[in-house]
């Protein structure tokens, strides 16, 4: 059995909670979308602009981090987000919705390179990815279970209530503000360990690209689900977005399931057969209703999440010595590009549906698998 020690388990822990006010914004478009002025487009503006925040900055920060060991305070990246977001349910004016959402994206593109950086301080070769899939995973976590917590919250007290969601954030910021009180960041890195080989251009694009095609399909797949089933099935708030959270609970299990699979057969293989696979229930969920399409919603959420740490660990072996910048670049760059991608999905439901905007999402979901089939075999960090 794995030991935790400490430290990594109150930045998991803190993991947990800064990613479980991720979803929020998606969760609450069914309710954004009837304040006046704003349409799906507005809406999934929001979205883009929380995503293109806490995603694009990432691999500048992750720079910085390999370059200086530099890392923000995390009990402020956490404390900063859970008020940000908790005020959505107070505030109605538009602009201060974008300001607060490009706030809680900043502050979540400095907290990843940061912990993951005092994660990379505490561990050993011996234990180090085991600790740091820990770290990983707790982020995931808080992404599935933040839409059923406002579900529940809207479903007892309305848009009000939304502020109560602000508590877990300031009380975790409370407590990794007392855990890492006098705790120094990890020593930049030797000006030897700079050296380092030429970046693959190819290779690292080709991998980037593939993520943000898939990335466009997860995060407008979380912004639009849940309005989806309210305007063709009647579900109510709180059953869409349970059904959210189960699609990204089943989500959290398909990145373990991917990166044990792609350990024993191979990255490009379990990358290859997990965006292909994802091709037909993505299909299928718009042509069927009831519980079929509710298991689909789950189905979906486990095959395109499956890859999510594939790619990453694949990112981290064509740039070696770049752990902060592999990461930014698949876990922030793809994903925030990605996210402009819902922003695309909100203007089309605006023009035509949202039905027929969401099932375009199968072209980059085709692509993303397409691509994947020009992988190298044996990722390897050569030019």
């Amino acid at each position: 059995m794995i030991k935790i020690p400490r430290p990594i388990a109150g930045y998991t822990f803190g993991h947990i909670v800064i990613d479980f006010y991720s979803p929020v914004i998606p969760a609450i478009i069914p309710l954004l979308i009837l304040y006046p002025g704003i349409g799906y487009f507005l809406a999934g503006l929001l979205v883009s602009i929380f995503q293109i925040t806490s995603s694009l900055f990432q691999p500048f920060v992750g720079w910085l981090s390999d370059r200086t060991g530099w890392g923000a305070p995390i009990w402020l990246c956490i404390l900063t987000s859970s008020i940000c977001i908790s005020l959505y349910g107070v505030v109605q004016n538009y602009y201060l919705l974008l300001i607060f959402a490009a706030a809680a994206g900043i502050s979540h593109a400095l907290f990843h390179p940061s912990a993951l950086l005092r994660v990379h301080g505490e561990t050993s070769d011996k234990n180090r990815g085991s600790l740091t899939s820990i770290f990983v995973t707790g982020g995931n976590l808080g992404f599935a279970i933040g839409p059923v917590v406002v579900g529940i919250l809207i479903g007892f007290g309305g848009m009000p209530a939304l502020t109560l969601i602000a508590i877990p954030g300031l009380l975790t910021a409370a407590f990794l503000y007392y855990l890492t009180r006098g705790v120094t960041t990890p020593a930049a890195p030797k000006k030897e360990a700079l050296q380092m080989p030429k970046v693959p251009y190819g290779k690292v694009g080709l991998i980037v690209t593939i993520a943000a095609f898939r990335s466009w399909v997860i995060m407008a797949s979380v912004a639009f689900f849940p309005a989806y089933l309210i305007a063709t099935a009647g579900s109510s708030l709180v059953l869409a977005n349970t059904m959210l959270t189960l699609m990204l609970l089943a989500g959290v299990v398909g990145q373990v399931s991917g990166g044990f699979l792609s350990d024993r057969y191979g990255k490009r293989e379990v990358t290859i057969i997990g965006l292909f696979a994802c091709i037909p229930p993505f299909i299928l969920f718009f042509m069927t209703t009831g519980w079929v399409a509710l298991i689909l919603m789950v189905i979906i959420g486990f095959l395109t999440w499956s890859t999510f740490s594939v790619t990453v660990t694949m990112a981290q072996e064509y740039l070696p010595g770049r752990v902060g910048l592999a990461s930014g670049l698949l876990i922030g760059f793809s994903v925030g590009a990605g996210g402009l991608g819902v922003s695309v999905v909100g203007i089309a439901a605006d023009l035509i549906t949202l039905e027929t905007a969401l099932f375009a999402l199968a072209i980059p979901l085709i692509i993303a698998a397409l691509l994947s089939l020009a992988l190298p075999r044996s990722p390897v960090a050569s030019a």
